[in-house]
């Protein structure tokens, strides 16, 4: 076994990496950036080392900085986790050249299966079946074009050496194969440096589902079944599970068959995972699933494996590495109830899943029968802007699919998070969706369904507690920090009253939505009334104070109540009333409009790049364009001013 390990990722899969390293009798090494030296996955190492600025591309992904980091510290191993360098063949030359284990594949194997076109010519000489589509090199845009329609509406259009949902476009149209392949190659480009794509065949009612492999590199090569990954947002997994639901027997046997044969193709060592794309229309066949790509690298929802066949993934990454071997032959490995598992980000289903950032005030993800966390982070954390924004994941396991999903439900109900927005009470509302209960579902769920998915609000009874709590402190000392100076209404002298009641308006703001708020005082008590509101007033909401305000929560949502400054309101009201602004921070990749423009209702303005992810910011009504206050390659905070819109006359 290997003495030592350099974990060359961050959050957590590298919480979950030194987990397992530390039972094997591994020292830790945690490299970080700027953003990052007060992380988690820093102090749980046993020693840590700093690679540079906040960017991943100054700081993860710089090859030279994590081999300085292993070489100083003598680390033996570089464990690459998922994202960044696990899939960098130059890097894992790089560690072999130095002398330092790369706990993965060979180079040559992240090569053949690197490229989407050549890992499927590849499968096609394993008598692995592959998905309709042309996977040339020819990328001129009306040749692209004429194989779309070729191949038939609707296509895929998907970047060769992508990953993760980037550089991915379905089009179902010829008229709008140009802007999709357009943005595609951009995002592309932008995300893995090359902005190469292919275009497939998009299978009706799809599921996703992937075969995790293992090899020894000696010509060995199984396989621990199946997970279902077809819970998926923009080409994002979202849910994930093992066994997949509907799975036969005998369609179990030809996946892991053709997923075995493609590891043995490349001579594959350590973990890796076989995609397909399966007709979800009826039952899962034998002859109804295609090989969609290679994972050359522990996949992020390898929990649910874990939990259905007793297996420690990392571990056997580890032993692997070390030369020992598989640890298990093909018939050793088996299947034992059901797991599940959903990723907890840092987004805003109400706003298209925009990422959120800012400190963690409160996060409260208490373990329990039957339920696994994996986090990276805790209450205080910050959520960069520079990073994959998730906060945890949460899996649930029991003895079949009812019970863990009735776990998981629990385990909902039971969190709590307060400061970025977050997909809690939208992974909640997933799955509780009947079709996720009956295991009917693919891929195109969640788009279908989206409504639905998030709908609710926090109570209006939860938010009163929450203005209470803000405008009526108990005493000054338990104010929040942002009320310093701020006085008890009922204090004051001014006015006179024999009897009766005082009434005083407070203005308060709702998660930016401006209130009125009445707190009427009568014989030493005090009340908070406002507006009637459309959610239902129940009582099932917490309130936490914060030094930003106070945080009504329920159902997994929250809202941020704070005081209002009315004047400091009206004036920046008065000067936004024109402004379209960025609905998160990040990088403006594109401009669309000059001052001077006339622009209609949903017409794009800008593109902004976030988590390599392109969003782009339409027009909100009619008008001319006034002002641009941004130029391509600039950065924007969320809430800055993009464009200046005037009304038409």
């Amino acid at each position: 076994m290997l003495d030592s390990v350099l974990i060359a990722n961050r959050g957590e899969i590298a919480c979950r990496i030194i987990k397992t390293a530390r039972r094997l009798g591994l020292r830790t090494i945690a490299v970080y950036s700027e953003a990052d030296r007060d992380a988690l996955h820093v102090r749980m190492a046993d020693e840590a080392v700093a690679i540079g600025p906040s960017p991943s591309s100054e700081s993860y992904l710089v090859v030279a900085r994590i081999l300085e980091a292993a070489k100083a510290t003598g680390a033996a191993s570089i464990h690459p986790g998922y994202g960044f360098l696990s899939e960098n063949a130059a890097f894992a030359e790089a560690c072999k050249a130095a002398g330092i284990v790369f706990v993965g594949p060979s180079a040559a194997a992240i090569r053949a299966m690197g490229l989407k076109d050549g890992a499927k010519a590849l499968m096609e000489k394993a008598g692995v079946p592959v998905v309709p589509g042309y996977h040339g090199e020819r990328q001129e845009a009306e040749f692209l074009k004429q194989k779309a329609y070729e191949i038939g509406y609707p296509v895929l259009i998907k970047a060769v050496a992508g990953g993760g949902g980037k550089g991915m476009r379905r089009v179902d149209k010829a008229i709008e194969f140009e802007a999709a392949l357009a943005s595609a190659q951009r995002e592309a480009k932008s995300a893995f440096g090359d902005a190469r794509v292919l275009i497939e065949k998009f299978v009706l009612n799809p599921r996703h589902i992937e075969i995790q492999v293992f090899g020894d590199g000696k010509g060995n090569a199984v396989h621990l079944f199946e997970r279902d990954c077809s819970a998926q947002r923009r080409h994002q997994k979202v849910l994930e599970e093992a066994p997949a639901p509907g799975m036969t027997q005998e369609t179990r046997a030809a996946m892991g068959a053709a997923a075995v044969a493609a590891a043995k193709a490349v001579n594959y060592a350590g973990a890796g995972t076989i995609e397909f794309i399966a007709d979800g229309s009826g039952t899962l066949r034998p002859d109804g699933f295609w090989f969609m790509e290679m994972n050359t690298r522990l996949q992020v929802e390898h929990p649910v494996t874990e939990m259905i066949t007793g297996q420690d993934l990392v571990e056997w990454q580890f032993r692997i590495a070390s030369g020992e071997g598989l640890p298990l032959s093909q018939e050793e490995i088996t299947i034992s109830g059901h797991a599940v598992e959903v990723r907890l980000y840092a987004e805003d289903p109400d706003t298209g899943f925009l990422p959120s950032t800012g400190r963690l005030d409160l996060l409260e993800l208490p373990e329990s029968e039957g339920v696994r966390i994996d986090t990276g982070v805790e209450t205080g954390a910050e959520i960069s802007a520079f990073y994959d924004p998730m906060i945890a994941k949460l899996i649930a396991y029991g003895p079949d699919r009812q019970t863990a999903l009735a776990r998981l439900a629990a385990q909902f109900d039971r969190s709590l998070i307060a400061g970025p927005k977050n997909n809690l009470a939208f992974l909640a509302a997933l799955v509780a969706h009947e079709d996720v209960r009956r295991g009917g579902f693919d891929t195109g769920l969640i788009d279908r369904d989206l409504a639905r998915l998030t709908t609710g609000r926090v109570g209006e009874a939860t938010i009163e507690a929450a203005v209470a709590a803000l405008v009526l402190p108990e005493t000054a000392s338990d104010a929040p920090a942002d009320t310093a100076g701020w006085q008890d209404p009922f204090a004051a002298t001014s006015g006179f009253e024999l009897a009766g009641i005082r009434r005083i308006g407070v203005g308060v703001e709702v998660d930016g939505e401006l209130r009125e708020v009445t707190i009427s005082w009568w014989g030493g008590e005090a009340s908070v009334s406002g507006p009637s509101h459309d959610a239902p007033r129940t009582g099932a909401g917490r309130v936490v104070r914060s030094d930003r305000g106070i945080y009504a929560v329920e159902g997994g949502r929250a809202v941020l109540v704070t005081l209002v400054d009315h004047l400091a309101r009206v004036a920046e009201d008065a000067e936004a009333a024109s402004a379209v602004k960025a609905p998160m921070h990040g990088k403006v990749i594109a401009v669309d409009v000059a001052p001077g423009d006339r622009v209609e209702k949903g017409d794009r303005l800008a593109v902004v790049e976030a988590m390599k992810m392109e969003h782009a910011i339409t027009a909100p009504r009619d008008g001319t364009v006034e002002a641009v206050f941004v130029t391509e390659g600039a950065q924007v905070d969320q809430g800055a001013p993009v464009v200046a819109l005037a009304d038409e006359d």
